[in-house]
This record gives structure tokens, C-alpha cells and sequence, in this order.
């Protein structure tokens, strides 16, 4: 009969990918990791192998459980147009108020040399820039938006913002900034 795991993952990758935001991935040591969670190193190598692949299967949880349920509301929303990204800003400003954003930080200490950090993020940033281009052709059938804008261009914009505002969310300490910047994007596509 097999052994149950004496630890509780999800707890693990959140405390995790807590400590890999405030620290970055080089900073960041397994062992500070394994004595706070009280994960067992053998587990912790037979698991992820390594800590590289830890931060993958950190980063993989984060954005499942944390950047997804922003993305959500643009899926579930998008009916409503313009709103859906507003809203979907608020709350991804929220979320990256406190700290940041892991996958950003990943991608700008990672990102040239890391082939998975690069998937995971091309995959995750072109989800959201198809989010985007929902909200934003129920908008355009629903006049809520100018008819001659290039929404595929506006998407992308709106995804580079995204990513912009999680490095200027750090910057400015978490100040309302970011908001102001992409309302006024919107207000500049808006009958």
C-alpha cells in the first residue's frame, strides 16, 4: 500500500509563491521554504527534482488560483463589454497591490533563459489577450465602443498594460496609478 503525503501541497505552493514574489526566484532558499512549511526534503526532490521545477509547479498554482480567477470575471463577464475590463483591472490591481505579481517577476528575472517560465507565461498572456478581444467585440456590437478601432490592437495594449502594471504597482508602492493609466486608454476607445 502506498504512503499518504504527510503534506498539505496547495498550503505549500501558496506559501511558496508568497516568498518567490517578495523575494525572487535567486533569493529565494529551498530551505527557508522546507522549514516553514515543514515539507520533507526527500518529498520535496522526489516531487519537483529540483528547485527550478518547484517554481514551475508554484508559478503553474498561481496562476490557476490566483491570476485565473482575475481573467474569470473577463470570461464570465464579457457581455457586459467595457465593464468586464474595468472590473477585471480592479481586481487584478487588488491582487498585486500587496506584492506584485509572481508571473511578471518570473518572466523579468527568468524569462530569457527559462524556456517553461516563457511558456507558461506566452500561454497565460495570450489566453488573456483573447479575454480581451471578447469584451471588446461585445463592446463594439453594442456601441459601447468606437466601430474603427482595431480591437486586436487594443487587446494587445491592454495585455502589455497588464504587465506594465505590475512592475509600476511595485514602483509606486501599490499606488492608483495603474487604474488612472487604463482608464484613460478606455475612455479614448468609448462613444
Amino acid at each position: 500500500m502506498p504512503k499518504q503525503a504527510q503534506y498539505d501541497l496547495p498550503e505549500i505552493l501558496t506559501y511558496a509563491a508568497d516568498i518567490f514574489t517578495q523575494q525572487g526566484f535567486a533569493k529565494t532558499s529551498m530551505e527557508e521554504i522546507i522549514a516553514r512549511t515543514q515539507f520533507n526534503r526527500r518529498a520535496f526532490y522526489i516531487e519537483f527534482k529540483s528547485k527550478q521545477g518547484f517554481l514551475h509547479a508554484v508559478l503553474q498554482y498561481y496562476i490557476k488560483h490566483q491570476l485565473s480567477a482575475c481573467q474569470e470575471s473577463l470570461i464570465a463577464r464579457a457581455e457586459y463589454g467595457t465593464q468586464a475590463i474595468y472590473d477585471y483591472f480592479s481586481a487584478y490591481h487588488q491582487l498585486i497591490s500587496k506584492q506584485g505579481c509572481l508571473l511578471v517577476n518570473c518572466i523579468s528575472e527568468l524569462g530569457r533563459n527559462d524556456e517553461v517560465v516563457q511558456s507558461i507565461a506566452r500561454h497565460y498572456y495570450d489566453t488573456l489577450q483573447l479575454c480581451f478581444i471578447a469584451c471588446l467585440e461585445r463592446a463594439q456590437r453594442h456601441q459601447q465602443i468606437q466601430s474603427t478601432i482595431n480591437i486586436e490592437s487594443v487587446a494587445l495594449q491592454l495585455t502589455c498594460f497588464t504587465q506594465g502594471f505590475a512592475i509600476s504597482s511595485i514602483l509606486q508602492d501599490g499606488e492608483d496609478d495603474v487604474i488612472i493609466a487604463m482608464s484613460e486608454l478606455m475612455s479614448s476607445i468609448e462613444i
